[in-house]
């Protein structure tokens, strides 16, 4: 099968957007919790790095699903290759 330009097109804009996603997880994930200790002020009442651990990267991590499968809902329309319900 041959790639016209539109099906390059298609999948550079979903890499970005899988790249963006990626390093926000990996900061999210890996960067906030090695700096916690670093991280000393009260968020919501407790330690900003508990409160990252225990609630926020979770959130984080929903609000990352969410955007990934809107936009891409939204490019699969775009490109004409979106699932019939």
């Amino acid at each position: 099968m041959q790639l016209t330009e539109k099906h390059k097109e298609y999948w550079r804009k979903n890499l970005r957007i899988t790249g963006i996603l990626l390093a926000i997880w990996f900061v999210v994930t890996y960067v906030v919790a090695y700096f916690a200790r670093d991280l000393n002020f009260h968020f919501f009442g407790w330690p900003f790095s508990f409160w990252m651990g225990a609630q926020g990267a979770l959130v984080v991590y929903v609000a990352l699903i969410g955007y990934y499968a809107h936009y891409m809902g939204k490019l699969d329309e775009e490109y004409g290759v979106a699932e019939e319900e």
